[in-house]
């Protein structure tokens, strides 16, 4: 007899309008209950949970049903009936209704998960990864999943109303080393010679351009070969996009327009426009980030003007030397522990400062704190007018460099909001940073190197500083920042030649490097560039934001680990050599391994 799997309805959308319905429907055992004479079983499927519920009257379907366990896959025949008001479940959209059922298949038995199909579990992330598909059939997974479809959906919807084409570059190009490491793929048929993974489509973009292209945008899987944390991945997908004849101000409307229309489909959220905008300066010195998170205040105040002219000889030569000292204060936390407050030394040295002082503002106004007695009253007065501090305030310092002073502060920032309860999780906060520096200064390589990468535009009045003080020369750069994380970059690109010739200069690379690293972009450019610029957005991390969760892997269907490991697939593994003899590859292992043949020998 031929199998037939074939359902009528889903689980999650039947209703009390279709009570006395016949319907048939597939799904999972989420669990099943015998209350002696009946057996009841929450069936499960992507759209949600109905109750079945199984009397002796159907015979032998009622002696599978006996049978069945968790994760059972089965397929049942029935009627809908409303329930009575006393069994009504408000917990689950259909618990108005349950199907009684006439008939039921086991369609596949099921082994008992390692962990709870259910939303909210406390189980070890590895264990979720390793077993990935059952921790996807968690209904608070699959929503995950559902608004990543919606997402992506609505951003093609955008991009299509507004001239874009989806354009797919190369998986397979040449290795650029600029920034991150690639990932790199050997080439049989070119023995000793590599692919690199994209690291972004960042060079095939620009040629769309030189091709007349004008409007291009893709949802693109980049590969980086970098050190992980809770928003990194190896592998991960960005929106990328690029427009031709085109300002600065064009790109940022035509961005805040796009997530303003997603937030809106996806989540029924008005985003408020124009987005606030400040320039990288502006960022560095009231927040110490470049990514700052605007759902609480607290902002850095500089405390030099307070302090100078002090007894307190640690700040005086740190202001001296060129350094900077500043402070944050923590509204109403005067009385921190002892104990807390050492911990917090701890905590800003992590990020290389040296030290943190405090001052604890009492009911009556007085400052306590250990260094109080190297102030005299006008400096204590000026420091609580430039702190804004009140009684039973707490404010906290850092002097050092202000790259140091900065990291180690804003750090601290973030940390002090998360133990006042001071960030909101349900507020969403845009903002632009803009005018980024054009290059930072590597003391690694003993060079500048592109602070975004070589290809963005340096701002108008500084390009005569390329060659005299490129330290001093910012970039038509901008970042869109969504509560403390960079949701996307992008930049105006250089179209003129000598003005890329000027940034190759800048960052140390000679004619033939550039020539040998970039030269058919170089040699593209030669055909009519027209002006460009575009964006990038870090897709996972926007979902991730968007479905309140703390990683991207729960917003990644087959995510590694921060090992870059794949605990279900066990990737990275080894592969026999005869596969890396086609490649013309030997590796280290396999040296070893001749190595002891020949002792052998």
């Amino acid at each position: 007899m031929d199998e037939k799997f074939k359902r009528d309805h889903h689980c999650g959308q039947l209703t009390k309008q279709d009570a006395g319905q016949e319907v048939v429907l597939c799904g999972w055992v989420a669990t099943r209950r015998d209350h002696g004479g009946l057996i009841f079983i929450d069936l499960r499927d992507r759209s949600g949970v109905v109750q079945i519920v199984i009397d002796p009257a159907a015979g032998e379907s009622f002696k599978k049903a006996e049978a069945v366990r968790s994760e059972y896959v089965l397929q049942v025949f029935g009627k809908v009936r409303e329930r009575s008001a006393e069994t009504i479940n408000p917990n689950i959209a259909t618990g108005t209704i349950e199907v009684v059922a006439s008939a039921l298949n086991i369609l596949n038995p099921a082994k008992t998960p390692p962990f709870y199909i259910e939303d909210g579990i406390d189980t070890d992330e590895n264990l979720r990864l390793k077993y990935r598909y059952l921790d996807l059939r968690r209904p608070e997974m699959q929503k995950n999943f559902i608004l990543r479809h919606k997402v992506t959906k609505l951003m093609r919807d955008y991009l299509d109303k507004h001239g874009f084409l989806e354009i797919e570059t190369p998986m397979l190009c040449r290795s650029t080393p600029e920034g991150a490491r690639d990932y790199l793929v050997p080439s049989r048929v070119n023995p000793g010679k590599f692919y690199a993974l994209p690291q972004s489509p960042q060079l095939f973009k620009q040629l769309l351009m030189v091709a007349g292209m004008e409007r291009y945008f893709q949802i693109a899987r980049c590969f980086r070969d970098e050190d992980l944390r809770a928003d990194r991945q190896p592998e991960f997908t960005q929106l990328d996009m690029e427009m031709s004849f085109v300002e600065m101000e064009d790109i940022m409307e035509m961005m805040e327009g796009l997530i303003a229309y997603v937030f809106e489909g996806a989540m029924g959220m008005k985003v408020q426009l124009p987005m606030q905008r400040m320039t990288w300066d502006t960022a560095m010195d009231l927040y110490g980030s470049d990514k700052p998170d605007l759902r609480f205040d607290m902002k850095l105040v500089n405390m030099v003007d307070a302090v100078s002219g002090s007894n307190f000889k640690v700040f005086n030569d740190i202001i001296a030397n060129g350094g900077i000292v500043k402070a944050i204060n923590v509204k109403g936390y005067a009385a921190i522990p002892r104990r807390e407050l050492d911990g917090l030394v701890d905590f800003v040295g992590i990020y290389g400062a040296k030290g943190l002082a405090w001052m604890q503002i009492q009911p009556d106004g007085a400052v306590k704190s250990p260094i109080a007695k190297f102030f005299d009253e006008a400096h204590l007065a000026k420091i609580k007018a430039a702190g804004k501090a009140e009684p039973g305030d707490l404010l906290l310092f850092v002097g050092d460099k202000p790259a140091v002073v900065a990291q180690a502060l804003g750090a601290l920032r973030i940390e002090m909001a998360k133990r006042r309860n001071l960030i909101d999780p349900d507020k969403y906060m845009f903002t632009w940073v803009t005018k980024f520096p054009m290059f930072e200064y590597s003391e690694e390589e003993k060079r500048y190197v592109a602070m975004h990468h070589p290809f963005t535009a340096p701002c108008d009045e500084d390009l005569p500083l390329l060659k005299t003080n490129p330290g001093k020369v910012y970039a038509k750069a901008y970042d869109m920042v969504l509560n403390g994380i960079e949701l996307g970059g992008g930049s105006i690109r250089i179209h003129r030649q000598d003005v890329q010739k000027a940034i190759f200069e800048a960052i140390g690379l000679t004619d033939q490097e550039a020539k040998e690293k970039f030269g058919f972009l170089m040699t593209a450019f030669e055909y009519g560039a027209p002006p460009h610029g575009g964006l990038a957005f870090g897709l996972d991390r926007m979902l991730m934001l968007m479905a309140k969760r703390a990683s991207i892997r729960d917003v990644i269907a087959f995510p590694k680990t921060q090992s870059a490991n794949d605990l279900m697939d066990e990737a990275p593994n080894t592969v026999d050599e005869k596969q890396l003899r086609e490649l013309h590859i030997r590796t280290a292992i396999l040296l070893k391994k001749d190595d002891k043949k020949d002792e052998k020998k």
